[in-house]
Formats: C-alpha cells, sequence, structure tokens
C-alpha cells in the first residue's frame, strides 16, 4: 500500500510539472478506454500479453515474460497539439544491453501523409513517469500509435492531450493476425525504443497484424508454451525460438510444436526462421559451432516435418546474415538498429510472398 501511493504521489508531481511548465492544461485518459493494438490473448491486467493462470504448467520464466509488454501498443486520434503520458512499470532494472527508453519507456508514431513517422518518445524517470511525448504541432486530427515497454511490466497509462481537445479510440491500423513466437531479438533486444522491434517494425511498414510473443531467453518450444500457442487466434505462425533452444531440444521439441500447430490450424502457413550469427562467434569457436548445430538441426527438423506430410511449413533463411562489416549487433549477439534493418531487408521479402499466397496481405496497398 505504502509503493502504491509513493508511485501515485510521484505521477501527480510529474503532472503538475508539465501543466505549469508549459502553461498548458493536460486532461488524461486511461489508455484502457483507447484501442489497444497486438494483444495475443484476453488477460485479466490489461497489459500482460497472456494471462499465465490460464496456462500454469508453463516455466516461471516464460511466465515472467508474457508479463512484458512488448508488442502492445495504443491506437487513438486526437487534435490536441500536444501529447503527453503518465505511466508505472514495475520495479525491473534496465538490461544492460537495452535503452531504458526500449526497456521501460514509451514510443509515439503518427500517421503523415499516409505513413507512420515517428513523433515521440517517454523517457522513464522511474517507476512511475508524466512526460510530453510531443508538442507544438499544428491543429487538426492526427491518427496515433504508442508503443508500450518492451522488457517490463506495464502496470498503468494515461493519455494527456490539452483540455477541451478530442481523444477517441481509434480503428486498429493493422489488418490480420501474425503470431511470432521467438526469442529476445524478437522481443526487441536490442532495439533503441520500442516502436523499433522488429514485429512493430514489419506492421507499420506492411500493415499486417504481427503479434510479438518475444519470450527473451525463454523461447524453448516446451509443451506447456506449445499448448498455449494454438489456443491464440492467429491466421498463420511464424516461430522464430532457435536461438533459444539447444539443438538438442530442437531436435526433441520441433515436431510437436509444429504438429501441434497444425492439428489445431489446419489452413495456416508456419514459417520457421533459423538464427542469424553471433558475432563473437567469429573468433569464440565453441559460439561459432553452436551457432551452426542450431541451423543444422532445425534445417533437419524442418525436412523431416515435410517428409512426414506436414503441409504449408516453410523455412526461411538469412543468406546474409547481418552484413559483412560486423556492425550489426550491441553485444554481439542481439541486433541494433542496424542489425534489425538488415534483418528485416532479407526476412520481409521471404514473408510477404508466402503471406500473399495465402492472401493475408492488406487488402489495400501492398
Amino acid at each position: 500500500m505504502k509503493y502504491d501511493i509513493m508511485k501515485w504521489a510521484l505521477a501527480v508531481v510529474c503532472a503538475l510539472t508539465i501543466t505549469f511548465s508549459y502553461g498548458q492544461s493536460i486532461v488524461y485518459t486511461p489508455a484502457s478506454d483507447l484501442t489497444l493494438v497486438g494483444k495475443i490473448l484476453p488477460t485479466q491486467q490489461v497489459y500482460h500479453r497472456v494471462d499465465t493462470t490460464d496456462h500454469p504448467l508453463m516455466p516461471p520464466a516464460v511466465k515472467r515474460r508474457l508479463t512484458n509488454s512488448a508488442g502492445l501498443a495504443i491506437a487513438f486520434k486526437t487534435n490536441s497539439t500536444v501529447i503527453a503520458a503518465k505511466w508505472c512499470t514495475s520495479s525491473r532494472k534496465t538490461l544492460p544491453n537495452m535503452t531504458a527508453i526500449a526497456h521501460e519507456g514509451l514510443d509515439l508514431y503518427i500517421k503523415n501523409d499516409g505513413r507512420w513517422q515517428f513523433a515521440g518518445v517517454g523517457r522513464p524517470k522511474g517507476d512511475c513517469t508524466a512526460y510530453t511525448l510531443v508538442q507544438n504541432m499544428e491543429e487538426g486530427e492526427k491518427e496515433c500509435l504508442l508503443y508500450l515497454p518492451l522488457y517490463d511490466e506495464t502496470v498503468s497509462l494515461e493519455i494527456g492531450v490539452e483540455e477541451g481537445s478530442s481523444l477517441q479510440a481509434m480503428k486498429d491500423p493493422f489488418e490480420k493476425r501474425i503470431l511470432m513466437y521467438g526469442s529476445s531479438i524478437l522481443q526487441g533486444a536490442s532495439a533503441s525504443r520500442p516502436g523499433m522491434a522488429y514485429p512493430a517494425r514489419l506492421s507499420r511498414d506492411t500493415g499486417i497484424n504481427f503479434l510479438n510473443l518475444g519470450l527473451s531467453g525463454s523461447a524453448k518450444m516446451e509443451k506447456a508454451v506449445a499448448d498455449m500457442i494454438v489456443t491464440v487466434k492467429a491466421d498463420a505462425f511464424v516461430l522464430d525460438c532457435v536461438p533459444n533452444s539447444s539443438p538438442e531440444e530442437i531436435r526433441e521439441r520441433t515436431a510437436y510444436l509444429v504438429n501441434t500447430i497444425r492439428q489445431h490450424h489446419p489452413l495456416a502457413p508456419i514459417i520457421v526462421i533459423p538464427r542469424t550469427v553471433r558475432e563473437h562467434g567469429a573468433f569464440d569457436e565453441e559460439v561459432g559451432n553452436w551457432v551452426k548445430a542450431q541451423n543444422e538441426q532445425i534445417e533437419l527438423e524442418v525436412s523431416k516435418l515435410l517428409r512426414s506430410g506436414v503441409k504449408d511449413l516453410y523455412l526461411l533463411s538469412y543468406d546474409k546474415q547481418l552484413g559483412d562489416d560486423h556492425e550489426g549487433t550491441i553485444d554481439g549477439g542481439h541486433p541494433n538498429d542496424l542489425g534489425f534493418d538488415r534483418m528485416l531487408q532479407q526476412l520481409k521479402p521471404q514473408l510477404l510472398k508466402i503471406l500473399r499466397k495465402y492472401e493475408l496481405t492488406p487488402t489495400k496497398g501492398l
């Protein structure tokens, strides 16, 4: 109770600071009253991705990651010239290979000439923060998309606009539902801000709703996780879990995951992504051999599944890895923004080619 009161008091002080600093009265609305984009399954806590009480057999590490708000965003319209936010997260510390903004901050995009354009960030100042995301904008209605923290639990979130301005829920801007299950790379490590995680970029670039089920360090294809995944309403499944799975786990678990998805979703394409390079594997032979073994094993398992008669199963490729200049990661294993861009240059065409085959691309554009 004392901790909750301290959070509330800090948020009030920050909000007053915004009002007095800019001479404007900001009115806040709970983000839960607006449109939540990227939701995977219904949950009691609105900004969790999956309600872990419904799946008690999942590993504790998976359950913790599912409280992270990675991939979730708020879609809304406003004619305000100022957009602010107040939000509270858990007390988890920022990871050393993540920016604070990506880990527990906010990332605002506004539609400009038909395309989503970066507009501002919410810089965290502790567990609870009030922050002006953008100001001094032209008058007129704007379509907005506010991404939530990638690696923290979002406890509460409010959107602030000028008093007298409109603030309305907006229709989900993305079509279809493509579930992406994978590692820390999929969850967003180490993009500079939430909107730069590669599933979010794919959604903005294509208009397709790529759902982020990134489970940092914990995407190991466990049976209980596979049984949860098949309860998700999705038009296609993308599996990017090779980075977290040992060659032995890939051999033992891939067939169950793929066959279980196929059983429950007989017409949905299943797309497997191999792991990207670990840059320090160029010198550390053990790491290099590990990555090679992972990729060889997933190729073998997909080949066996195809020979067994599994339909609509695909394995993508990383022919160019993250480039030949070795500048695409933050720590040797997790892509930086440059690395993610190079990933998308290779993955996006392959994904779209498959999704078009199943008429899963937007009715407009592309």
